[in-house]
Parts: C-alpha cells; sequence; structure tokens
C-alpha cells in the first residue's frame, strides 16, 4: 500500500479535496475526491468565514479523513516572476539577488509579503533562471488557519498554476524543451504560464469565467444565477460565422462566448510577445486548458484556430491509477478541476517540478514553537479559552485514537484467527508427522530384521539352516554330508583349494557382512547331535 496523500485545491468560488495514494516507484492512484462550491467568491476579507466549512463539509461527504494537506492557492493571490540572475544557487549573491528580484517587483512592502524562489536551470547565456513567488503574509496565515480547522493542516502552501505545470511536465506528452502554453481559466481569474525548457512566465488575466457569466446576463437581460445555468447547459464558442444557431438566444450567448475568449486571446498574444521579447523564448507548439471555463464546447476549436496550434483539454488521469468506485469517464469529466491536486500529489513522490512553498513564517514559528513547550496564558479569560482549545482538541484527539484503535482491533481480530487456524494447522501437521514418524520406526524395525535374517541367510548358504536364534547367538545346522558339499564347494572357489570347517567359512562371510559389526562376531563352537548331523552357535552383533 502506497502512503496516503491528500490535495487540496482553492479557487476563487470552489474547492478541490483529493487523497491519492503514491507508491515507492512514483506512481500515484486517485483513491477519492469532491468538489465544492464555496458560499461567496473567496476574497481577502471572508477566507476565515468561506473556507473552513466548505472543506469540512466536502471531507465528511466523501469521507475523506483528516490530515496533512498539499494545498494550493489561486493564482489571483500570488505574485510570480521568471528572472535571469547572473550567478550560481547556494552562493551569498545569488540569495541577494533573488531577494532583490523580489522587492523590486512586488507591489507592496517586503515585511508584509511571504516570498520563495526556485532555481530552475540555466540558461543558454550560463545564467540562473530563477521563479520568484510573493503573496501577502496575512492572507496566506488566514487560508492556513482555514485549512487547519477544517482538519487539513499545510504540509506545502503552493500555486495552483504552478501544481497544475507540474502536473503537465509529469504527464503531458510533449517534450519539455518545446514551448507550451497552459490556460487555467476559473472563475475570476485566467491563469496563463508559458513554459520552455527552463524558461517560465507567468501571469494572471482578469477575463475568466466570472465575466462571461456577466455578459451573458446582460446579453439576456437575466440574473447572474440564470445566466449562469445557461452558461453550463447551452453555451459553446462560436465558429465566428454571422448566424449558426437557429436559437436566438444560445446564437447571441455563443457570440458573446466568443467575444470573451478574443479578450483572452489579445491577452495570450501580449504575454507571448512580451515573453519572446523579454526572455528569448520561442514561439509555442501546444496549449493545454484546464478550469471550469474549458468545459465550454468550441473553446479548443477557438484557441487551435486563432493561435495555429494544437490545443487539448489536459485529463493526466490516463497515467494516473484510480482506486475503489471511481469510474475512468467520471474523473475524466472532472479533470480540468483535478488536474492541479495531481501536480500537488506529486510533490510527496518528488516529482513535481515547481516546488515553491508560501507558508508564512508566522505559521512556520507556531508550529516550532508548539512542537517544544505549550505555554498557558495567565488570566481567568485566556485560561478559559486554552481550556476550551484544550477540550476539543482531546476529543478530536480521541475521536482519532478511538478510529485508530479500532482499525488495529478489527486487524488483531483477523490475525488472532489466523493465528488460531495456524496453530489448529500446526497440530494437525505434528499429528501427521507423529504417525508417519512410528510407521518409519515401525517400517525401519521391519527392513532391520529383513538385513539381519539376509546376512545369516547368505552367510549359511542353501546347505545349512537356522535351528534356533536367541539375542545374538544363532545356532546353525546341516546334514553331515551336506556340510561337506558346503564346504568343499567353497573350497572349490579358492585359489589354495583348501578345505576349511563350516563354521569359520560362516564367520568370515558374516564379518563380510554390512549389516554385522565384524569385530564383534564370536568364533563358532561346537557341539554333537550324532553322527548324522553337525550343528555350531555363533554370536553375532548387527549394526
Amino acid at each position: 500500500m502506497g502512503k496516503r496523500t491528500i490535495a487540496l485545491d482553492i479557487g476563487a468560488s470552489s474547492v478541490t479535496l483529493a487523497e491519492y495514494l503514491a507508491g515507492g516507484g512514483g506512481e500515484l492512484v486517485l483513491v477519492k475526491y469532491g468538489r465544492a462550491e464555496l458560499a461567496s467568491q473567496l476574497d481577502a476579507d471572508n477566507i476565515d468565514l468561506v473556507l473552513a466549512p466548505a472543506i469540512r463539509a466536502l471531507a465528511a461527504e466523501k469521507g475523506i479523513h483528516p490530515g496533512k494537506a498539499h494545498v494550493a492557492v489561486s493564482g489571483q493571490l500570488v505574485f510570480s516572476r521568471c528572472a535571469e540572475i547572473p550567478s550560481r544557487p547556494g552562493s551569498d549573491r545569488y540569495s541577494q539577488l533573488v531577494r532583490y528580484e523580489i522587492e523590486q517587483n512586488i507591489p507592496f512592502p517586503a515585511e508584509e509579503m511571504v516570498c520563495d524562489s526556485q532555481f530552475l536551470g540555466d540558461t543558454a547565456a550560463g545564467e540562473s533562471s530563477v521563479l520568484v513567488v510573493a503573496a501577502k503574509s496575512a492572507q496566506m496565515e488566514a487560508v492556513a488557519a482555514a485549512v487547519t480547522e477544517a482538519g487539513f493542516p499545510p504540509e506545502t502552501l503552493d500555486v495552483s498554476p504552478l501544481a497544475l505545470s507540474s502536473a503537465i511536465e509529469a504527464y503531458a506528452d510533449t517534450g519539455s524543451d518545446e514551448c507550451r502554453i497552459v490556460l487555467d481559466i476559473g472563475a475570476k481569474t485566467a491563469s496563463l504560464v508559458i513554459l520552455e525548457g527552463s524558461r517560465m512566465y507567468s501571469r494572471s488575466i482578469t477575463v475568466a469565467g466570472n465575466l462571461l457569466s456577466k455578459e451573458i446576463a446582460q446579453a439576456l437581460s437575466t440574473g447572474m444565477a440564470e445566466a449562469e445555468e445557461f452558461k453550463v447547459s447551452k453555451a459553446y464558442v462560436s465558429a465566428g460565422g454571422v448566424e449558426e444557431d437557429s436559437d436566438p438566444e444560445t446564437d447571441t450567448v455563443a457570440k458573446v462566448c466568443r467575444a470573451v475568449m478574443t479578450r483572452i486571446y489579445s491577452e495570450i498574444v501580449r504575454s507571448l510577445n512580451f515573453y519572446r521579447s523579454q526572455q528569448g523564448g520561442g514561439d509555442p507548439v501546444k496549449m493545454y486548458l484546464s478550469g471550469g471555463t474549458a468545459l465550454l464546447p468550441g473553446i479548443a476549436e477557438f484557441f487551435a484556430s486563432a493561435l495555429s496550434i494544437e490545443v487539448e483539454v489536459f485529463d493526466p488521469f490516463g497515467s494516473i491509477g484510480l482506486g475503489g468506485s471511481l469510474l475512468q469517464e467520471e474523473v475524466a469529466a472532472d479533470a480540468v478541476f483535478l488536474a492541479p491536486t495531481a501536480g500537488l500529489a506529486l510533490r510527496s513522490v518528488k516529482m513535481a517540478r515547481f516546488n515553491v512553498n508560501l507558508l508564512p513564517r508566522a505559521v512556520l514559528d507556531a508550529r516550532r514553537e508548539s512542537s517544544r513547550v505549550w505555554f498557558v496564558a495567565v488570566g481567568s479569560a485566556a485560561l478559559v479559552a486554552a481550556a476550551a482549545c484544550l477540550f476539543s482538541t482531546v476529543l478530536r484527539g480521541r475521536e482519532v485514537i478511538g478510529r485508530q484503535l479500532e482499525a488495529v482491533e478489527e486487524k488483531l481480530s483477523v490475525l488472532r484467527k489466523t493465528s488460531s487456524e495456524i496453530e489448529k494447522s500446526e497440530a494437525e501437521c505434528k499429528a501427521v508427522f507423529d504417525e508417519a514418524e512410528a510407521l518409519r520406526a515401525l517400517m525401519q524395525k521391519r527392513s532391520l530384521a529383513v538385513a539381519r535374517l539376509n546376512a545369516v541367510r547368505q552367510a549359511i548358504g542353501d546347505d545349512l539352516w537356522i535351528d534356533r536364534w536367541e539375542g545374538d547367538r544363532v545356532t546353525i545346522r546341516g546334514w553331515r554330508d551336506r556340510v561337506a558339499a558346503f564346504t568343499e564347494y567353497v573350497a572349490s572357489k579358492t585359489e589354495s583349494g583348501k578345505t576349511r570347517p563350516a563354521s569359520e567359512i560362516v564367520v568370515d562371510r558374516l564379518k563380510a557382512n554390512a549389516a554385522v559389526a565384524s569385530s564383534r562376531v564370536v568364533e563358532a563352537k561346537y557341539f554333537g547331535k550324532g553322527d548324522s548331523i553337525e550343528q555350531f552357535t555363533v554370536e553375532i552383533l548387527f549394526k
């Protein structure tokens, strides 16, 4: 099983929450996800009121348990710039130049901002290409506080267009050195990113989904709610004909959509011209669309025609596994909202191209402080507040621990059952083994008896017989004439031809047998039984 990874993308009008499993080989599996509209458009003044309730409700609905999350905020809250610095990372001068770029390009005092940078690579001129991002500390603190209150404390605080770009770098089929356009059309802004090797350019365009709905409302003389519903159900981007639709309202809206897309196209052209002139960039070969407005029929065809390049609505989930009951068709339909979460999840497997982190210093300091010692403020009001927070934390902790204990008990029950089955199997195996061992011992005794009998039988040949067998003492008999024939036959097989007593022959043969301890064979002793029978005894110790 992979590592659980939570990704949370915060837009201007909605939030998308996704749970992934990240494997050791860099593979991702989407397990659960959901998207929820915010109660009102997100701005600097209502983050704490709007964000936490929406995330909590969404997590409860989709069964996504609380935990640390990689969080991305809308590009409209962030200032970003790609600069070329004549210094290498790690040097003091590099840090000073990065700081200079931040101070020169952000429109607010540096002490009010949280900033980060990332080295992107070497330029053709041998300089360092550096991505610089900045956001207002107060806004990032509000976001961090809201998602923490909802149960998903931010592990990193990323930027949605950059997370989307990381997903495109990982899963798009175009070569990484080719110039590509990423256009994420959200509610308030359209985020534009140009990627080309170590070069990068990004900006926010204020023409987006909300403006399109407003233009439709004016064209139809209706309210925003009705215009939004019409946009979702019937709107499309006109191909540019005089009259394209038999329904006058739909035809009007199609032309409004084309006019708004034309404004976005004009901003893209301005950005491309700036990118070419200021950063020496090349011509784009492909555009990737994302965001809710990317679902508008005809939008890909419009930009493909206007820019004369290939345009694709980006879907990374052909390369990302799907778990549980998720269906490929449903995930593909939601890919325009989900794609940034894939880029966020890539951070957990160290495969994200962009890794900026806008967690404010105040949040990081508070976490470091909380990991050392908790200080209780003096005063009754502060004490009551602290007690209430502590009680809430304990309850939440008990709830989390309770769920963990339930999971442990469930696993323990399975292990106990398995252990019982193993013990039962071991007992059955032991019984079979004992039975087999008894049979083996019996067979060994039988084989030993047969071996011993054969040893004596081979020694006496066909002319003698066993009269009595008591322990190690064996009495052997033979008719006198047969004994004589026995000794003469054995003599005939020797070089000397000398005849020996039958008892010596039998003893020598016994000593030569592998079943007999040769040093423990006692010489034969004769005793008479009359003239017709000859007999002797031999004491034998078998191995």
